[in-house]
């Protein structure tokens, strides 16, 4: 951590200084603002919490409920998401609060109407990510979340007691083109309206989105016309997996998933309960914790469960929906107007719980989001890149919704004595579809985000639209062991990672140091091109380098100075830029991630955690044609 910047700085490092000019908590609602985001769920915080550490940025996040939520709803955390709390900075904190996911066991019916452990596997499969998979209150998350905004530059909180009533968008306006009608729904506030303009509007609400109403979005799909019941409970059983998650299916009294829960005690059940009618709604059926309890304690049989606490229950009916934009621009316009509005989590996609996927893919919709917003109020982009967002997140979530369909089905089906390699069908679809669930299939297509993957061979184990996989290093100035992927920060910043070739020593005329010179000094360099007057020469491009020699056979002072740059008020030298493979603990980046020794090359990687481009050290117009892609120039 670097906290100290821009001089001494005592107390808690996570708590930024504060930006003038901003509201705080309970103040009047302001008239305009740059961005309205509508619902305090996991995709609205994610956003909320990236456009919180940007002083000029004025944020408005509304939320109809009274306060923060303190239980229910999801609860599973992908590798992936953990990555990107890693970002955030509390990553650690939801690992050490978190119960761990290490297994997974499957229960079949046995004889005698009896069950048995029919096959167990590995959760996480070996060097996919250094994250676990985890499960945690999705509350908690929340409380994360909103900790991190409350601790940046601009104090943000949300606006309880407001929903999206309305909005209409003027295309012809350059500023504040969106005119939102917010209602009061605080008690004795009910109906009572107010008016708030905004440059963009992301809506993060719900199933049942206001926001996507208004820009005549809907979601489209289908159901399964089956009810579950969803529970969180404190409960006594002699069943040997209560700490496992499993999958038990019984002979004839159906099917329930066990999710262990943080705490030491806590569990979570999924529980099928009834078919229902075409038309017909499970609430309609007017059950609750009992009949949940109730069909639990069938499935489970002979072995006993005695309910001791019910924290929190819901029942639901799975469905898998999308709707047809994330945004509010009609095909036909795409190349005259940019996107005001914009949708993310459950407002544009629903699935059923049974992949884990929900608030983990809402989170990535607005992880892509946010640094696009940033760049464009920050003047660093055209407005032109919010197309980008539409077109990347749906193809994501189109990819959930097909998966969770055949999923669902697998889960629901009958056959679980069909073997093969020894685990039944259920069992050898979940080892399949591990990195799905991982939340690591995601590969965004061609497009000036993501380059083609003409030169994939110099570094085959960064993929060209997927997540960067993050690998052990040594940092060189302290000799500190640490993942490469955790210098990215949800800061909006474009990343470039040097791999150098064999014998590179970081030394004048070398490989390395020619490419520093002209990222440095030249007016081609992107650095050059797209960092604004007064701000630090990482401000929008962050370099890096990662040498193959042992850390003791380098000087860190013969590196270039491009990698030891002077930045802050005081212009003190970061000291955090480079990197040695790690030898010593015999996990070298360079084997693990397919670099060519050889040659060396350049990895991009977005701030959004994606590769963007993979390049040999020399191909300097190709990296100038990339950012010239999506940054202003703003030299001067």
């Amino acid at each position: 951590m670097q906290f100290h910047l821009d001089g001494f700085k005592p107390g808690d490092p996570d708590l930024f200084p504060e930006a003038p000019g901003h509201r705080r908590a309970g103040d009047a609602l302001p008239e305009t603002v740059d961005v309205l985001i509508a619902g305090s769920g996991p995709a609205g915080l994610c956003l909320a919490a990236q456009l919180a550490r940007v002083p000029q940025i004025r944020t408005m996040l509304v939320e109809p409920k009274a306060g923060p939520m303190e239980k229910g709803q999801a609860d599973g955390i992908s590798v992936r998401s953990m990555e990107m709390f890693q970002a955030f900075g509390f990553g650690e904190k939801v690992m050490r609060e978190s119960v761990w996911i290490n297994e997974t066991t499957f229960w079949g019916p046995g004889t005698d109407n009896s069950l048995k452990r029919v096959a167990r596997v590995q959760d996480v499969p070996d060097g996919i990510s250094e994250m676990p998979h985890v499960l945690i209150n999705q509350a908690r998350v929340h409380d994360m979340f909103l900790d991190n905004m409350r601790r940046s530059p601009t104090r943000l909180e949300p606006d309880y007691g407001y929903k999206v009533q309305d909005l209409s968008v003027d295309p012809g306006k350059a500023e504040y083109p969106v005119t939102v009608t917010l209602e009061h729904t605080s008690p004795g506030q009910e109906g009572k309206t107010t008016k708030v303009r905004a440059n963009y509007v992301i809506g993060c609400d719900g199933a049942r989105s206001s926001v996507r109403t208004a820009i005549g979005g809907a979601l489209h799909g289908d159901a399964a016309h089956h009810a579950w019941g969803v529970m969180d409970i404190l409960a006594v059983t002699d069943f040997p997996d209560w700490r496992m998650k499993s999958f038990v299916r019984s002979q004839d009294a159906g099917i329930l998933m066990v999710l262990p829960r943080e705490g030491g005690h806590l569990v979570r059940l999924y529980v099928e309960l009834d078919r229902l009618g075409e038309n017909e709604r499970a609430s309609d059926r007017g059950m609750g914790a009992q009949d949940i309890i109730a069909k639990a304690q069938r499935i489970f049989h002979p072995y006993k469960l005695e309910a001791k606490e019910v924290v929190w229950w819901s029942i639901y009916e799975i469905g898998h929906r999308l709707t047809d934009k994330f945004d509010d621009v009609p095909p036909d316009l795409i190349a005259t107007r940019t996107p005001r509005v914009m949708l993310a989590g459950d407002a544009c996609h629903t699935h059923s719980p049974k992949a884990g996927q929900g608030m983990n893919v809402s989170m990535g919709d607005t992880f892509n989001l946010g640094w696009k917003l940033v760049s464009v109020l920050t003047g660093r982009a055209d407005p032109a890149l919010l197309h980008s967002y539409s077109g990347e997140r749906r193809a994501a979530a189109k990819g959930l919704v097909d998966f969770d369909h055949k999923w669902a089905r697998v889960v629901g089906a009958k056959a679980v004595e069909d073997l093969t390699d020894d685990l039944p069908v259920v069992a050898r679809e979940f080892v399949n579809n591990l990195p799905f669930t991982c939340g690591l299939t995601i590969q965004y297509e061609e497009s000036s985000l993501t380059a083609p993957p003409k030169y994939q061979q110099l570094a085959t184990g960064f993929d060209l639209g997927k997540r960067f996989h993050s690998a052990p290093v040594i940092r060189l100035a302290d000799a500190k062991p640490m993942h490469l992927g955790h210098c990215i920060d949800a800061d909006a910043r474009f990343r470039i990672f040097i791999f150098a070739p064999a014998g590179d020593a970081g030394a004048k005329a070398g490989a390395v140091a020619t490419l520093c010179h002209w990222f440095e000094h030249e007016a081609s360099s992107p650095v050059i091109r797209h960092t604004a007057k007064g701000e630090d020469l990482d401000a929008v491009i962050d370099v890096r380098a990662v040498f193959q020699q042992e850390f003791r056979s380098l000087e860190y002072g013969n590196m270039p100075s491009l990698l030891r740059p002077h930045v802050g008020r005081y212009k003190l030298c970061d000291y955090e830029k480079i990197f040695c493979a790690d030898s010593k603990q015999g996990q070298d980046i360079f084997d693990l991630r397919g670099v060519n020794r050889t040659t060396g090359c350049i990895v991009i990687v977005r701030p959004d955690q994606y590769v963007a481009q993979i390049l040999p050290l020399e191909a300097r117009t190709e990296i100038t044609e990339y950012f010239s892609g999506i940054f202003r120039v703003r030299s001067n």
